[in-house]
């Protein structure tokens, strides 16, 4: 049966919204009885510099065996050229590709079936922004199973993550290259606590690069995170993001500067919903979980990227009845507030502090405590009394929380901030002075 790959671009083509609000309503970008899938890999499928985008997918024209195609849109993806096929050995299916690009330098990494059995990684560059593409490079030799690979860059620097059972259970690996993918280091191997790790998604900003994966420990299916602030050459510790007993699983992540923003699939609801996540201070702390969706059917397959201040989500879903129709949702303000949890005490009362700095330009912290778990609603508002951005809008568990507002886009003057949480209420005033 044809796959079709559709993959994040699709977001370029869809009209403005109001940012006015964050995640806003699901939108369905798919309307065809044929399947479409997202990323093999739930990581980047798409990347762009400029209004060049340039996209990769896998497929089995002419009943070939799986090879992987390439092409681009010098218009911000207005119109398109002619598809690349970039693997060509008819006795080797491919899989999994991920694309990057710095500049004019497109990085395409995949994996390749050598006659259907073991399981290595190859990478492909062009130095021409797609139009002519260098011989293909094997990152990996082990013959055992090297798979689902991530690849980002910043500069020259290009890194690619991926799964790897050469010590006889899955593991993530990690490999890089300084000059643009001319020559790379040694693997690494990035995990060694876990029944199996798998799905690795990376993303880097400057020196700062960012891991997430799906592992199974102590029984459970959760995601971790880890990162290195120098480029690669050293990583911290794993950090769990989820901590529910169901299943977490297949991961993204995508990051602008120091917001990290992660989605994943989770069961924790008795149904399969996308999830989100997001760090305001380079993964060093992280907000609250975000379900975005929110339907009976099965929603799968989630992918994220971000461009300038928004924030895009892509996934699978069957709630019309097809399960490989696929949905988008936007966050328009890259939800720069950034939720996180200071204290997991349980504090006595509810309460809404005064924002600091007061007043500020442009950025703001609001601070609060839940004594109890429930539905939570943070706004502001202007001295009209109009909702002006809802910073929290959710499910929360008792604790004490830390929002942070980001004022840019909005003028100077007095504004108010209103906390309801399960009968409680409390507004507060704060000065914005530009």
């Amino acid at each position: 049966m044809k796959k079709i790959i559709v993959v994040l671009v699709l977001a370029l083509l869809l009209p403005a919204l109001k940012a006015n609000a964050q995640w806003q309503p699901d939108v369905r970008l798919t309307n065809d009885s044929a399947f479409s899938f997202t990323s093999g890999n739930n990581a980047r499928c798409v990347t762009s510099s400029g209004n060049v985008v340039h996209v990769v997918w896998v497929g089995s024209r002419y009943g070939s065996k799986d090879k992987i195609y390439y092409k681009c849109s010098t218009d911000a993806g207005i119109s398109w050229g002619t598809d690349t096929r970039l693997t060509y050995t008819d006795t080797n299916s491919a899989a999994s590709p991920s694309v990057a690009v710095s500049g004019s330098i497109v990085h395409v990494v995949w994996n390749d079936y050598y006659n259907n059995a073991d399981r290595d990684l190859y990478y492909k560059r062009s130095t021409d922004g797609g139009l002519s593409w260098e011989a293909e490079i094997q990152l990996t030799a082990y013959y055992t199973l090297s798979s689902s690979a991530s690849v980002a860059v910043s500069g020259t620097v290009v890194h690619v993550v991926w799964e790897d059972y050469r010590n006889g259970r899955l593991e993530i690996y990690y490999k890089h290259s300084t000059n643009s993918g001319v020559n790379w280091e040694q693997d690494v191997r990035l995990t060694d606590d876990f029944d199996y790790a798998y799905y690795p998604s990376v993303a880097v900003s400057g020196a700062v690069v960012h891991v997430v994966w799906h592992a199974q420990h102590q029984g459970h299916d959760v995601i971790y995170y880890k990162r290195s602030t120098d480029a690669g050459v050293s990583w911290g510790a794993d950090t769990r993001l989820t901590n529910d007993t169901s299943w977490s699983e297949y991961p993204s992540v995508a990051v602008s500067g120091l917001a990290v923003h992660v989605v994943w699939r989770d069961e924790r609801d008795g149904n399969d919903e996308i999830y989100y996540k997001l760090s305001t201070n380079a993964g060093i702390n992280w907000g609250a979980d975000t379900r975005l969706t929110n339907d009976t059917a099965l929603s799968s397959g989630s992918s994220v990227a971000i461009s300038g201040s928004v924030v895009h989500v892509v996934w699978r879903d069957e709630r019309d009845g097809i399960f490989t129709e696929i949905y988008y949702k936007r966050n328009p303000t890259g939800n720069s507030i950034g939720i996180i949890n200071i204290n997991s005490e349980i504090p006595a009362s509810y309460s809404l502090h005064q924002n600091y700095p007061n007043p500020f330009n442009p950025v703001t912290k609001i601070q609060y405590e839940l004594p109890r778990a429930g539905v939570v609603r943070l706004a502001v508002y202007d001295v009209m009394g109009r909702e002006v951005e809802s910073l929290v809008n959710e499910r929360q568990a008792a604790g004490s929380y830390e929002a942070v507002w980001d004022g840019t886009r909005f003028a100077s003057g007095v504004y108010f901030y209103r906390l309801t949480a399960e009968g409680y209420g409390e507004t507060m005033k704060m000065m914005l002075i530009r």
